[in-house]
């Protein structure tokens, strides 16, 4: 028996954790933390770019990858203009999420304040 999997998707992933760890903590990667926008940026990215599937026998699929988990699985090696186009993408979706978002993002990313640079409120 024989089963089709979608390599495309772990591979976004995968390249979106990549290219967010070039971005600041905050907001970016804090931002992008949050699932909802997280799964938006992945939509935006798997929206513009075609699927890649495989086809692979049942005992060529660990158990693991039954469960959902396709970690196990990466496309070929991508020429250099692909892979430039993909980062390209998923830039601009951080972009226009960022932009779109911006008031939604600094309410629900809490500002990472030191202790010692809070005023003290010890003495009222």
């Amino acid at each position: 028996m024989k089963t089709v999997v979608n390599l495309t998707q772990q591979s976004i992933v995968e390249e979106i954790e990549s290219v967010l760890n070039t971005y600041p903590s905050d907001p970016y990667q804090q931002a992008f933390a949050i699932p909802d926008l997280r799964q938006e940026l992945i939509t935006f990215v798997l929206n513009r770019i075609p699927s890649f599937y495989s086809v692979m026998s049942d005992e060529q699929i660990p158990p693991e990858a039954e469960q959902g988990s396709l970690a196990y699985y990466k496309l070929p090696r991508k020429p250099l203009e692909q892979q430039l186009h993909l980062q390209n993408l998923i830039h601009q979706g951080i972009c226009l999420i960022v932009q779109e978002k911006s008031d939604w993002i600094n309410h629900h990313v809490c500002e990472t304040v030191e202790p010692a640079c809070e005023p003290s409120h010890w003495f009222g």
